[in-house]
């Protein structure tokens, strides 16, 4: 079996330099990518192919013609500015054969604001969101962040007046251009989970804590496992609402979650839906006492996987793949 796993910015070399903007997304990318291929080449019978130093203006053709020569394709890029579709369908278009979700689920869940409708109609708890513009007049704190948001790229929490006129002076300057949403905030401890879906259903992973930074821009951290088992139902029992409403998942599929300061759970929310690989998977992958690849694979062609066991380990990750014991 040949897999191509394909990262968006490791292939074009955007944010290499230290100095680039983008350089943080780079390293989390790289991190990703690298750890998922070395679970794949672990596996008897596995063949990987990845894609680097692309030229910009032929890389989606490089896309359908390595893709062409694979049994699965797996594609980890920012849905920022649409990239994350633009590659998918290199793959939907040429081959079909994506180990990720359809066309359909990817556009809607690169949306926050279409999510946000989805979500809405199928009564899944999420932050009351719209998209205007933030006024000095809002009842702070609020979050206004990009409608295709992706590694935190000008997002904003924002706590009175003085924040946003900062906010705003800073997209003025150019460091967002499209679209933005208001959200409610939600206060409470960030989380994740992640889930292998395949068409047999979605299976869970260890729900995990997001760390975020402290500064008001929301930037992801890393994070960490476990997290006690009454928390650890609440991020399951959310996540697995607003994955099941999303038609069309297959693959590694990350959920952003909220969870509220009521201890019965009442006020925990979803953010968002991640349609592809998150840094979450480096985590993951030095908790599992199996591959997590492996199972990808396996539930991704309709089998029931075996029940997955886990590790006692205390972990602590970074973007850049990092990983510590805590103690």
């Amino acid at each position: 079996m040949r897999v191509f796993v394909y990262e968006y910015l490791v292939a074009l070399g955007l944010g290499r330099d230290a100095g680039d903007p983008f350089h943080p997304m780079y390293r989390e990318g790289l991190a990703m990518r690298d750890a998922l291929v070395a679970d794949l080449v672990r596996i008897a019978g596995v063949e990987v192919r990845t894609l680097d130093a692309a030229a910009e203006e032929d890389h989606e053709e490089q896309i359908t013609q390595i893709a062409e020569r694979c049994d699965w394709s797996i594609i980890i890029a920012p849905e920022l500015g649409g990239e994350l579709e633009r590659c998918c369908w290199s793959v939907w278009s040429s081959t079909g054969k994506l180990l990720g979700p359809s066309s359909e689920a990817v556009r809607l869940l690169s949306d926050k604001f279409a999510t946000f409708e989805h979500w809405q109609q199928h009564g899944v708890p999420t932050p009351a969101t719209s998209l205007r513009e933030p006024t000095p007049c809002e009842a702070f704190p609020v979050v206004w962040k990009p409608r295709d948001g992706a590694g935190s790229t000008a997002s904003f929490l924002l706590r009175s007046a003085m924040e946003l006129h900062q906010a705003k002076a800073l997209i003025a300057a150019g460091e967002h251009t499209g679209e933005m949403i208001l959200q409610h905030y939600v206060p409470g401890r960030a989380a994740s989970a992640a889930f292998l879906c395949g068409p047999a259903g979605h299976y869970p992973l260890l729900p995990a804590f997001q760390v975020l930074s402290d500064d008001g821009r929301l930037k992801y951290l890393g994070g960490e496992l476990p997290i006690e088992a009454a928390l650890a139902e609440r991020v399951q029992r959310v996540a697995t609402r607003a994955l099941e409403c999303v038609p069309g998942l297959l693959g590694y599929i990350g959920v952003d979650v909220t969870l509220g300061n009521a201890a019965d759970g009442s006020q925990d929310v979803v953010i968002e839906i991640n349609p592809r690989l998150t840094t979450s998977y480096v985590g993951l992958r030095a908790a599992a006492n199996f591959n997590l690849a492996e199972a990808m694979l396996e539930i991704a062609a309709g089998r029931t996987p075996t029940t997955f066991s886990w590790n006692a380990r205390r972990l602590r990750w970074w973007p850049n793949g990092t990983i510590h014991e805590r103690e």
